[in-house]
């Protein structure tokens, strides 16, 4: 795997959870933009606020904050989607699950498929710093059982994703406190641009579910009092905790390119140092800051006065504010023209500090910002801290929904993050260089206007919340590209076992169709099933019988739209017309897109090759849509492409049958009639005792219905008196007398036209309607096809052959449908359920009814090969993300909980801090440093203000 250093990489999916229900990029986009407060008071479901508040710092085990940025029901998760067992779900943190869950929305939203990466070099890159979990767990140690060790272990928050999902790339956890996702994203960078990761997975998760770390804080001063981040107000006197989740996929953009990959934005570069020896290891150090930024810009090749918005650390505490927005102005502006300010915001003013999940906040709130050019307002900030310059620095902190600037130049923005033990990391970024939502150009044909759109899930209720979503998303649109949303549907969603599918042409069609299928109505356009194991050879199911029908459904006009517009069925009707045209003195190609009064396509010699190339061409479109048989049947001529498609023939020996028995059989016109029977072929050979000079059985097609042949006069008296005990009679329109008496002038001239046919072993199952059986293929040489065309169609035999050796899915191959109700029959006499299918129908949109037939076999749970449907492609845009079907998984404590303890059994409880003259110190109540080992601010002085 090769790998360009310099080389953006795009940002091509987003996933995530944040505070306010901001459980999508839109919904988050949403909230940035109108600029909400995400910030609520403790829920009681996390621990009683009452009992850890007091507005006193120094009163023990207490906290200052009683707020906190929250996402929504943390203890629920759809443990059946990931395969994960109840059991271990409970004992998992749910950072792990939260994170499987965004990676999945992240993988939605870029338009990968997870099946097509199983694998393959995907790195998994994350930062995760908290362990409340751990804590949480250890109340009652009864509970613990093996999986708790790999459900609370940091490392198996990337672990797990690389094991579900088969990636072979690196996989690892980061922990520089805060400013660990923005870390993981610079190491995901690195391992592309190193070429250890095709692509990367990458960001960060914080949950808070104890009040531990919540009072260690609030004792070393960092929390707002009022549960207010005011990023570089002079108010600011801390930040207030934030939880959640942020996933980005990263590729390097070239590739990207070629894989028509949505790109939000552009990575640049990512740098990463270290403050080192300062005063205070939390302190942010402005020089390293400058220094990181600097290398930055020089590694994006760009000058630091271009950059037009810094999403900066901005915790609002009164220490660590300064420091950064002193650093990053002074490099942000040397020599930047004075009109040109550099906005400056933090996210934490909506949502809260998420902590190991800042980094990828802001990175994400940066990224929509470009995508949508526009800057979202930054909160609470009325009065600037008096110890930032902003007119000196060219800084402007928005305090509205602000246009992106317009300049000529891209649009570029930088992420700052750092953590309380000196870790820093710098991001620059750069607008996408597509319009992410831009229609594709003019110059791309987009093809047939009639499409499927297929939806599964993984459970037959997600099945019908994903109906659900997508009627929403319908009805919110007054417009939209059917094309796109069908292809991204189809080529970019994964394809799971409960499954309908809806085939339309309109927005309305596809509206009808899922509230027809949300309501458990039938509906023209509507399929639903579900998709069945592989059978013990690994075949897929259900089996698929491709059935080739007779002489008798041609048409005028029949194929022609797929001529026009499938390349795969043009292509095989070009290829059958260029053989026939070494024996034939007329056009195949000119017969099928003649006009109507010109057409011979009812004179045999033409009907029987038209039919042949028009089956071909079918069954070549079908394959190459992922529809192949397992097996073939046809009926009288149609054996001819059955027995090409089972590998019996090649294509130049059954065109030579095809030609030869329709030119003999040709000169038998205007001698007889055919008539179909509604009775079983034994009382219908009791009628036609009497008769067997003149009239011959010619064809059992189901239990029910034969057709018989012969002398017209004759079979006019025969079948009088049928129809005078309403039995059910009808004339097919031919002036033949197929598979009777007056075939036999063309015996020999027909054998000595096919004389020394080439014939072998079938790759496909054939089933002979000759002879009633499965036939291997090495013996059907010339006598086989006059036996073809003087002997009875023994159809109705073999289709229960067929039957009784599992096939219940047929694909009727023919210009109409004339077979599927004798099949049914078929089905219906042995007791089966099954589905008939049409390839086309007379005078119906050739497009619509192939579709039709595929989102059939689709909601049957047959593979698609979604590419030649959308030959020239189309852009992935944004669907409905998966529904989960969360479920609760929590441990519920045997032993006291967290509000019934006394606080003197919680680590950092009785731990507070005091100032003396010679600074800081740390005073160890009814506690000592062993104990305080297990957590993960041991032995660290936590200094109010510093901003970690």
């Amino acid at each position: 795997m090769s790998a360009i250093r310099n080389e953006p990489i795009a940002i091509i999916g987003l996933g995530c959870r944040f505070p306010g229900s901001a459980n999508s990029p839109h919904e988050y986009w949403d909230l940035l933009r109108q600029g909400k407060d995400a910030i609520t008071e403790v829920p009681a479901d996390r621990w009683n606020v009452e009992n850890y508040y007091s507005p006193n710092p120094k009163a023990p085990g207490k906290t200052v904050s009683r707020w906190g940025g929250f996402i929504d029901s943390i203890e629920m998760f759809d443990a059946r989607f990931f395969g994960i067992s109840p059991r271990e779900a409970i004992q998992m943190d749910p950072q792990q699950r939260i994170l499987l869950e965004c990676v999945w929305q992240a993988l939605e939203d870029g338009g990968q498929v997870p099946d097509r990466l199983a694998g393959t070099p995907v790195g998994v890159f994350l930062g995760v710093s908290g362990w409340e979990y751990q804590s949480y767990l250890k109340l009652d140690l009864h509970s613990i059982e093996g999986q708790t060790v790999s459900g609370v272990a940091l490392s198996i928050g990337a672990n797990r994703i690389s094991y579900i999902f088969d990636f072979k790339g690196p996989s690892l956890i980061t922990d520089t406190a805060c400013s660990s996702s923005l870390v993981a994203v610079h190491l995901a960078c690195q391992s592309i641009w190193n070429g250890e990761s095709c692509m990367a997975i990458t960001g960060g998760v914080n949950a808070i579910l104890v009040p531990d770390v919540t009072v260690g804080l609030g004792k070393g001063g960092m929390l707002s009092p009022d549960g207010r981040c005011r990023s570089f107000d002079a108010a600011g006197k801390g930040y207030v905790r934030g939880e959640g989740a942020g996933i980005a996929i990263l590729k390097p953009l070239q590739q990207a390119l070629r894989d028509k990959d949505p790109v939000y934005a552009l990575i640049l570069s990512t740098t990463s140092n270290q403050d080192g020896h300062t005063w205070a290891m939390s302190i942010p150090n402005g020089e390293s800051q400058k220094t990181l930024l600097r290398k930055g810009c020089e590694s994006a090749g760009i000058s630091p006065n271009k950059i037009q918005y810094l999403e900066a650390h901005g915790t609002g505490t009164p220490l660590g504010d300064p420091i950064e927005a002193n650093a990053q102005g002074e490099v942000l502006s040397e020599n930047r023209p004075p009109e040109n300010v550099c906005y400056m915001g933090s996210v934490k003013s909506n949502i809260g500090h998420l902590e190991s999940a800042s980094g990828i906040a802001g990175l994400m709130k940066v990224v929509l910002a470009l995508k949508h050019k526009q800057i979202p307002p930054n909160l609470h900030f009325n009065q600037p801290h008096p110890e930032i310059d902003f007119e000196k620095l060219q800084l402007q902190v928005p305090q509205g929904l602000v246009p992106w600037p317009e300049r000529d130049e891209p649009a570029l923005a930088g992420i700052n993050s750092f953590g309380f033990g000196g870790t820093n990391a710098n991001i620059i970024l750069q607008g996408s260089p597509l319009p992410i939502d831009s229609e594709t150009p003019d110059s791309v044909s987009k093809g047939p206007s009639f499409f499927c759109l297929p939806v599964s899930a993984r459970s037959q209720d997600a099945l019908k919340d994903f109906a659900r979503l997508y009627l929403d998303f319908f009805s919110s649109k007054d417009d939209c590209d059917l094309h796109d949303i069908c292809y991204t549907a189809s080529l970019r969603r994964s394809h799971h076992d409960y499954r309908f599918a809806v085939a339309g042409k309109s927005v309305q069609d596809f509206k009808e169709g899922l509230q027809a299928f949300l309501n458990d109505e039938k509906h023209h356009g509507l399929s639903t099933g579900k998709r069945i194991s592989l059978d013990i050879s690994g075949e897929e199911k259900p089996k698929i019988a491709f059935v080739f029908s007779g002489q008798g459904p041609q048409w005028w006009g029949m194929g022609r739209q797929l001529m026009q517009q499938e390349p795969v069925f043009r292509a095989a009707i070009k290829k059958c017309d260029e053989l026939f045209s070494r024996h034939a003195d007329w056009s195949l190609w000119h017969e099928l897109m003649a006009e109507e009064t010109l057409s011979k396509i009812h004179e045999t010699h033409i009907t029987q090759p038209a039919i042949f190339s028009i089956q071909v061409g079918l069954a070549d479109l079908w394959r190459s849509w992922g529809i192949a048989p397992s097996a073939v049947i046809g009926h009288s001529i149609g054996e001819a492409a059955a027995a090409y498609v089972a590998g019996i023939y090649s294509l130049e020996d059954a065109v030579r049958i095809v030609y030869h028995r329709g030119r003999w059989l040709h000169k038998m016109a205007g001698r007889g009639k055919m008539a179909v029977v509604g009775l079983p072929a034994g009382k219908v050979a009791k009628a036609l005792k009497g008769w067997e000079n003149e009239i011959s059985l010619a064809a059992v097609n189901s239990p029910k219905s034969v057709t018989i042949s012969g002398d017209p006069e004759a079979l006019e008296k025969m079948i009088q008196p049928l129809r005078q005990q309403e039995i059910f009679c009808h004339y097919l329109q031919v002036n033949y007398a197929f598979h009777s008496h007056q075939m036999d002038s063309a015996r020999k001239g027909l054998l000595q036209s096919l004389n020394g046919l080439q014939c072998q072993t079938g790759s496909i199952p054939f089933y002979s309607t000759v002879r009633g059986k499965l036939e291997r293929g090495d013996q059907m040489g010339a006598d086989y096809w006059w036996d073809n065309v003087r002997n009875p169609v023994r159809f109705h035999k073999a289709t229960e052959k067929l039957v009784q050796d599992g096939f219940t899915t047929f694909l009727e191959l023919s210009p109409h449908p004339v077979l599927g109700p004798n099949i049914s029959e078929c089905l219906s006499h042995l007791k089966r359920q099954g589905t008939v299918l049409p390839s086309l129908k007379h005078k119906e949109d050739d497009r619509r009814v192939m579709v039709n037939s595929l989102e059939n076999l689709y909601s049957l749970g047959r593979s698609v090969d979604w590419n030649p449907i959308f030959p020239q492609g189309g852009r992935c845009v944004s669907l409905p993300y998966y529904p989960w079907q969360k479920e609760r998984y929590w441990h519920e404590r045997e032993e006291k909980g967290f509000d019934q303890l006394a606080p003197d059994v919680h680590p950092f409880l009785g731990w507070e801090m005091e100032f003396s003259s010679s600074g800081w110190q740390s005073r160890l109540d009814k506690r000592d440093l062993t104990y305080l080992g297990d957590h993960v601010v041991k032995g660290i002085l936590i200094f109010p203000g510093a901003g970690f």
